[in-house]
Order: C-alpha cells, then structure tokens, then sequence
C-alpha cells in the first residue's frame, strides 16, 4: 500500500476509534484514568507518525499522547505487544539487547500492539487515556471495522 493509500486507512481507523471512544468512556473504570482524555498513536513500516488527541485537558491530553507513542514506537520497534515484550525479556525468551530497549525505557502497560492489514500493511498502534485492556480492545475494534 502507497503512503497515500496508508494515511487514509489510518485516518479512517482514528475516526473509527473517535466514535467508539464515547461507549467506552461510559465506564468509570476507564474515564477515571485520563479524566477522558484519550491518545491514539499509530506509525507505519516507514516511521511516518500519526496521532489523534481526544478530550479538552491539553495538559492530559498531551501526557496521554506521549504514553501512546512510546507504547506505540516500542511496537514498531520490536513487533511485539507491550506488556508481552516485558515479560518475554524478565523471562528471558527475548535477549533485552535484541531490539535496543534498555529496562528503564519499557512501557510494561497494555495498549501497544502491532496490526497486520489484510494487504499485508503493518502498523504499530498506542492508544492511551483508559484501562490497558480497553486501550488494547478500541484499537481492535476499529481496525476491524476498518480492514
């Protein structure tokens, strides 16, 4: 898939998170944890960034941004779901040196996970504002939705 062809399946997929995100933030459990301030990264094979910022705190919004990247970067770079790269490593069936990531800089949180398209296209997606099990299940659904 060309770049072009890319940032619209994208674009599409954070509008499909945009309108699921209302049903989501219905539950305390989620809307307590960023005040419903969400963030959604996503980065290509090519390193191209894309990201959305969901709520009306800046400040929120932002820290939220930055947890989505750096769940989302830590799946670009190792292909692996946070959480699952971390204790792939603690157990040792993944050498930490592998892929760069020194122990400090592991997320450890739920929300980064990587997707392949049905044409083959591969993305990195951190989504950040809620419990790690729905940041993992909205960017499920609307890729679904989308591919």
């Amino acid at each position: 898939m060309g770049a072009k062809a890319t940032a619209t399946r994208v674009d599409k997929i954070m509008t499909a998170i945009e309108g699921l995100l209302p049903g989501f933030l219905a539950n305390p459990d989620d809307y307590s944890v960023g005040d419903g301030n969400v963030a959604v990264c996503i980065i290509d094979e090519q390193g191209v960034v894309y990201g959305r910022m969901f709520g009306l705190d800046k400040n929120r919004m932002r820290q939220a941004f930055k947890i989505a990247w750096i769940k989302a970067s830590q799946v670009w770079i190792t292909w692996m779901k946070t959480g699952e790269y971390e204790r792939a490593v603690f157990s040792g069936a993944v050498d930490e040196d592998t892929f760069g990531i020194i122990r400090p800089d592991f997320i450890g949180w739920e929300g980064g996970q990587p997707f392949t398209l049905k044409d083959g296209t591969r993305l990195s997606a951190g989504v950040s504002g809620m419990r790690g099990v729905s940041d993992l299940e909205i960017a499920l659904r609307a890729v679904a939705a989308v591919d």
